[in-house]
């Protein structure tokens, strides 16, 4: 437990509130907040696993805090604060050059790459 991650992004066009339809203003948009947490916590545990496993997010609780105009730099911290077998919980952060922008738990489980996308792939049958 306590493994850290860390992560940035720079607000753009490209993933602004207007841009992906969460909102109508060219701010940094909460999906895209939501996306660089979940990937910095899924490369903080990914180097700890065996190649045949990965992780997949399952629950997010997140509070968008502040808006980020573009040009904005944003960072993520993410820390495990807990794990149980496959399950791990993270604590998640995200702030911008004036302070914390967004924060909130992210759970994530391990998962057999094989056997999950095969649980998958018979949605299709």
């Amino acid at each position: 437990m306590g493994t850290l991650g860390s992560g940035e992004t720079t607000v753009s066009k490209k993933n602004t509130a207007k841009t992906l339809g969460s909102g109508g203003l060219d701010v940094f948009a909460t999906p895209a907040m939501i996306l660089l947490m979940e990937n910095t916590a899924a490369e903080s545990v990914a180097k700890f696993l065996d190649e045949n496993f990965s992780t997949v997010g399952t629950k997010i609780d997140i509070k968008h805090l502040s808006p980020s105009p573009i040009g904005a730099k944003i960072t993520c911290n993410t820390k495990v604060i807990s794990q149980d077998r496959a399950k791990i919980e993270f604590e998640v952060k995200a702030f911008d050059n004036a302070g914390l922008i967004g924060e909130g738990k992210h759970e994530r489980f391990i998962i057999d790459k094989e056997n999950f996308m095969k649980k998958a792939m018979a949605k299709n049958d």
